[in-house]
C-alpha cells in the first residue's frame, strides 16, 4: 500500500511555475492552431461556395431534407475560434510591448555602463568589459515587425527577447559591480596617500616650529645680561684704566667681585676658578689662542664678547674678569660647575 504525501513548500512553487508555463505553451499552440483554422475557414469557405443557381438550389434543397449545409456548418464552428484568436492575439500583444519597453531599458542601461567604465579608467579586473547588445537588438527588430502584424509566432519571439534581456541585464550587473568595487579602491588609495601627505606637511612644520623656538631661545640667552646662581644682574665691571693688570692683581680682582657680587667663597675661588683660568690663560689679560681666536684671561671666543662688560676690554684685566664671571655664572652656575664641565670636556 502506497501513502500519498503533501509536496512540501519548497516544490509547490516550482510545480505551480511548470503548470504556469505549459498554460502558455497550450495557448499558444492555441493560437497557432486557431490561426490555421482560420486560414482553413477561408479556404473551404471558397471551394463551398455554390457555382451556380442549380447548385444553389440543390443545397437548398439537401438542407431542406435535414443535411447541414458546409458553409453554415464552417462557419457556425469558426466564430468562437476567430474570438478566442482575438483575445489571445491582444494578450500576446501587450506582452510583446512589454518586452520591447523592457528591452530599451535595458540597452540604455548597458550604454550608460559602458559610458561610465571609459570614462574612470579603471581596472575591472577582467580583460574583456564590453556590453553585447547586438542579438538583443536583432530581435527587438524582429519582435516589432511581428508585433504590428500580430502573428501567430509572436510569443516565442517574445520569449526570446526576455530571455537576451535577462542575460544582458546580468551582465550589466555584474559590470556595474566590478566597478563600483574599483571606485571604492581608488577613494581608498586617495585618502590614505592624502593622510600621509598631511602628517608629513604636520611634521615638518613641527619640526620648523622647534627649530625656530630653540634659535630664537639661543638668541634670548646670547643677548641677555649675564645673572648670579642667586638671580642677581652680573656686576658692572670696575672702573677701567689703572688697575693692576697682572695675574696676582688680576685674582685679587676677581676674589672681591666673586663675593661681593655673587657670593661666591674661598671654595669656589681657590678650589674651581683659579685653577680654572690658570688653565685658560694663566691669568694674562693679553693671552690668546692662535688657533680659535679665545683673547683674555676668560678666553672669550671671540674675545669682542667682552666689549658687552667695557670698552676696555683688550686693555683692563677688571673688565675681563668682570665678564668671564657673569658667563660663568650664567652658564655653569658656579666656578666649580664651569671647572668640572672643564675637566670633563677640555673646555668651558
Amino acid at each position: 500500500m502506497r501513502t500519498l504525501s503533501t509536496p512540501s513548500p519548497a516544490i509547490q512553487p516550482r510545480r505551480r511555475d511548470r503548470r504556469s508555463a505549459m498554460t502558455r505553451r497550450d495557448r499558444r499552440s492555441a493560437i497557432i492552431a486557431a490561426g490555421l483554422a482560420l486560414g482553413l475557414f477561408a479556404t473551404a469557405g471558397v471551394a463551398t461556395a455554390p457555382a451556380s443557381s442549380a447548385e444553389a438550389s440543390a443545397s437548398s434543397q439537401s438542407s431542406a431534407f435535414g443535411s447541414p449545409s458546409i458553409a453554415l456548418a464552417s462557419f457556425a464552428t469558426s466564430a468562437p475560434a476567430m474570438a478566442s484568436v482575438a483575445a489571445e492575439s491582444d494578450s500576446a500583444s501587450g506582452e510583446a510591448r512589454e518586452a520591447l519597453t523592457a528591452a530599451d531599458a535595458t540597452k540604455a542601461a548597458a550604454l550608460v555602463l559602458a559610458a561610465d567604465i571609459e570614462a574612470t579608467g579603471l581596472d575591472l579586473g577582467q580583460p574583456d568589459t564590453s556590453i553585447d547588445t547586438a542579438e538583443l537588438e536583432a530581435t527587438v527588430e524582429r519582435l516589432s515587425g511581428a508585433n504590428s502584424a500580430a502573428t501567430p509566432f509572436l510569443p516565442y519571439l517574445t520569449d526570446e527577447l526576455n530571455g537576451l534581456v535577462d542575460s544582458v541585464d546580468g551582465r550589466v550587473s555584474e559590470l556595474r559591480r566590478l566597478l563600483d568595487e574599483a571606485k571604492a579602491r581608488k577613494a581608498a588609495e586617495e585618502a590614505a596617500e592624502k593622510a600621509r601627505l598631511e602628517a608629513e606637511a604636520a611634521a615638518a612644520a613641527a619640526a620648523a616650529a622647534a627649530e625656530a623656538e630653540a634659535a630664537k631661545a639661543a638668541a634670548a640667552k646670547a643677548s641677555a645680561p649675564a645673572r648670579s646662581s642667586g638671580g642677581g644682574a652680573a656686576p658692572m665691571p670696575v672702573a677701567t684704566g689703572g688697575g693692576d693688570n697682572s695675574p696676582a692683581g688680576a685674582q685679587a680682582t676677581a676674589r672681591s667681585m666673586a663675593a661681593a657680587n655673587y657670593g661666591w667663597g674661598d671654595d669656589q675661588f681657590s678650589s674651581c676658578l683659579v685653577p680654572l683660568w690658570n688653565k685658560e690663560s694663566g691669568w694674562n689679560y693679553r693671552a690668546y689662542n692662535a688657533s680659535s681666536g679665545a683673547f683674555g684671561i676668560p678666553q672669550a671666543l671671540p674675545g669682542s664678547k667682552m666689549a658687552s662688560a667695557g670698552a676696555d676690554w683688550q686693555t683692563n684685566a677688571a673688565t675681563q674678569v668682570a665678564w668671564g664671571l657673569g658667563y660663568i655664572a650664567g652658564r655653569y652656575g658656579t666656578p666649580c660647575g664651569a671647572w668640572a664641565h672643564s675637566q670633563s670636556v677640555g673646555w668651558y
